[in-house]
């Protein structure tokens, strides 16, 4: 009979792994890609107390995976939100650990055809000057026009001079872009619509096309100071959240496309 003999401490797998191996850890990030959740809807959406929810929201937090930002709309809810950038820099650095040969960034999707309907998307924040022109810009032009989106506000404003700067200094210029009520696209088809304020999801109207409906808690970069030099590094900082996002979210609406198409053929034949 053959017997195995184990010299020395065992090899402790990397943190990443202990962290999100416990189910209900797992379910939480789950339920965070895809929006930002305030714990009293996490803890409906899992089934789950709300303080062992809490526990487990803040052993994550510790972990580096999920960030929590008082909500604007209302100072008694926070809202938690995926880091999905540490979350991939983790996962790449997990599969090295385990074999340096394992590929160390997610696999890319092949384009999707132009003759394909486009995935339209609708960016809402309260005064449509900053959040959402930023990030329909930004998915125009990291979809390379797969994607189709558009902005608007609950409140309009004029379109912010620092909203501006940030994208003239990622090559996009947005400073003709006129600022737009949310009411002009309740009637138009959208496949989603992308909540960037806490103040603009409590107000957000019923759609025609009932879309996907999606929140994500991203502050308000003109409340950041009194002046607009003081306050565009957190215009810079919004810019950077929402590449982040925006970079996570494209791949999604390629692939909504292709099964959408599919689905369609499928009906037709």
């Amino acid at each position: 009979m053959e017997s195995t003999v184990v010299t020395g401490d065992l090899e402790t797998p990397p943190g990443f792994v202990k962290l999100v191996a416990h189910p209900l850890r797992w379910c939480l990030l789950r339920e965070l890609t895809h929006g930002d959740r305030a714990v009293w809807e996490l803890t409906e959406r899992v089934g789950k107390p709300q303080n062992l929810v809490s526990y487990h929201l803040r052993r994550l937090r510790d972990g580096g995976l999920v960030q929590a930002r008082r909500s604007d709309a209302d100072q008694r809810d926070s809202y938690y939100a995926i880091d999905l950038l540490q979350c991939e820099q983790q996962l790449q650095a997990t599969g090295g650990a385990l074999h340096p040969a394992l590929m160390p960034a997610l696999p890319t999707r092949p384009d999707t055809p132009r003759t394909r309907p486009r995935q339209r998307v609708l960016f809402l924040c309260t005064g449509n000057s900053a959040r959402s022109q930023i990030a329909e810009a930004l998915v125009e032009r990291m979809s390379g026009g797969r994607v189709e989106a558009a902005s608007a506000g609950s409140h309009p404003k004029p379109l912010h001079p620092n909203a501006v700067r940030v994208m003239r200094k990622r090559g996009v210029d947005i400073s003709g872009n006129r600022t737009k009520h949310l009411d002009e696209f309740v009637t138009q088809r959208f496949d989603l619509v992308i909540t960037l304020c806490d103040r603009v999801r409590e107000v957000c109207p019923e759609f025609a096309s009932h879309p996907a409906l999606v929140h994500w808690s991203v502050p308000d970069p003109a409340r950041a100071g009194p002046t607009n030099r003081a306050s565009y590094p957190a215009f810079e900082r919004c810019a950077a959240e929402l590449e982040t996002r925006i970079r996570f979210l494209v791949p999604l609406l390629a692939e909504a496309s292709t099964v959408n198409t599919s689905r369609r053929s499928s009906h037709a034949e």
